[in-house]
């Protein structure tokens, strides 16, 4: 296994020395948003003092941002393995794709299909329903499996059709933690002619990507959920980029990246795969390394350090009598998940589930997350959704242990609570 010292990974984060009471808060949020590192927060400052002017001046302030924008536009392309002109960067991926879904949009005509997942984000569902609606597309639902949040391929290849224009789907869910296997849908996808937009956002802090290997058609994915500011990134294929319709003002350069831009945001993001280089050169990587082979190791590394605690979370989470898993719980599996557990605990609705663990010092999420889809077919969104228990690096087994105390307690409230309840009052966990 990797050697990673988390220990001083841990001491570059400013927030994770913030305490609750007489001990640190344990950030389980990491699927909502990242901490960042010193170097981060450095690079911000360092901007607003030395470098904030707009874009396109002759003098040194504005000079100095186009450089850093420049870079950090080429920095995001070695993140997801493509060139630097092919990377549009706004607020988050939200807006770029409500964006970009209209410039693809206006090349489709009425009739023409695309394919939605129930098990995505709904902000790779929702820009698409809503073209959908303005330009009379069909729309195909590509069902996941509801045992363990899965998406079959097969189940893709009986949806698709020579009118399929477009399949939107995540790379990995922010709700279970399902890998999808996106080179396989990308050749089925392209088979018929079809575009592949991926959401990556998810996947972005947990695993490699490579969306020039996966043959993506768009990948995107916003830098505060892999250790940066609020930004977002997508990459989109040189040539489709080229031939799509821009909606922007008539002298701005750029075709997607409209009005004035969040510079001090890309030094955020440039000095946060900064700090994933350092992870990389921690991993191993030899001093002749390129950024793009350095952020390889430190992402193959990450995920190594990252499933091994996720495995004493599992067992944990799968002890406690009263708490039910969602998603992928085979072991032999974990290679199609990331570290995010999700999850019920007896008759207590998610959202007393999240406080109590709040009062205790312990971050975590609760609801649907924006995957409203997939907790909707859960059965799960009119009692509250699920609880979101998400891993990253920089936590420790000692949080682990001290999460799973916490939540074997709350289990053997509602056992208790279960037990004393008058028959037929139907407090087992949803299912």
């Amino acid at each position: 296994m990797t050697t990673l010292d988390i220990d001083a990974l841990r001491r570059r984060f400013p927030a994770l020395a913030v305490a609750h009471g007489e001990a640190p808060l344990v950030f389980f949020d990491g699927p909502g948003g990242t901490q960042v590192p010193d170097v981060v927060i450095d690079a911000v400052g360092e901007y607003y003092r030395t470098s904030n002017a707009n874009h396109g001046g002759a003098f040194a302030t504005s000079r100095r941002s186009d450089a850093i924008v420049e870079e950090a536009h080429a920095a995001l392309a070695d993140l997801l393995g493509v060139d630097a002109d092919e990377i549009v960067v706004g607020p988050n991926m939200t807006t770029l794709t409500f964006h970009l879904s209209r410039s693809i949009a206006a090349g489709l005509e009425p009739g023409d299909e695309i394919v939605l997942t129930g098990l995505d984000h709904a902000a790779n569902v929702d820009p698409w329903l809503a073209v959908a609606a303005d330009r009379g597309l069909v729309v195909r639902w590509w069902e996941p499996s509801l045992d363990d949040c899965t998406l079959d391929v097969a189940d893709l290849e009986a949806l698709l059709s020579p009118r399929t224009r477009l399949v939107a789907v995540g790379w990995a869910s922010n709700a279970v933690g399902t890998i999808n296997p996106i080179a396989r849908i990308a050749a089925a996808a392209h088979r018929v002619g079809a575009l592949v937009y991926v959401d990556a956002v998810h996947a972005a802090p947990h695993v490699a990507l490579d969306a020039r290997a996966v043959d993506a058609d768009f990948v995107a994915c916003s830098v505060y959920k892999f250790f940066g500011p609020h930004l977002g990134a997508v990459y989109g294929r040189r040539s489709i980029l080229a031939a799509l319709r821009a909606y922007k003002v008539r002298p701005a350069g750029h075709r997607f990246e409209t009005g004035t831009g969040n510079f001090e945001g890309q030094a955020g993001a440039l000095a946060a795969i900064a700090y994933l280089e350092d992870v990389g050169r921690m991993a191993g990587a030899p001093a002749g390394a390129t950024r793009r082979e350095r952020l390889a190791i430190a992402m193959t590394a990450v995920r190594e350090v990252e499933m091994d605690l996720y495995r004493r979370l599992h067992d944990g989470l799968a002890a406690i009598p009263e708490l039910t898993l969602y998603g992928i719980v085979d072991p032999a599996a974990f290679d199609r998940r990331t570290p995010t557990a999700a999850f019920t605990i007896g008759g207590l609705g998610a959202p007393e589930v999240a406080r109590r663990l709040g009062d205790e010092g312990i971050a975590v999420w609760d609801g649907n997350f924006y995957a409203l889809g997939l907790v909707e077919r859960l059965g799960l969104e009119g009692s509250g959704g699920l609880v979101r228990l998400g891993l990253t690096h920089y936590n420790t087994a000692a949080e682990v242990d001290r999460a799973l105390g916490v939540l074997g307690a709350i289990a053997g409230d509602a056992s208790r609570g279960a037990a004393a309840a008058p028959a037929g009052t139907g407090t087992a966990a949803a299912r």
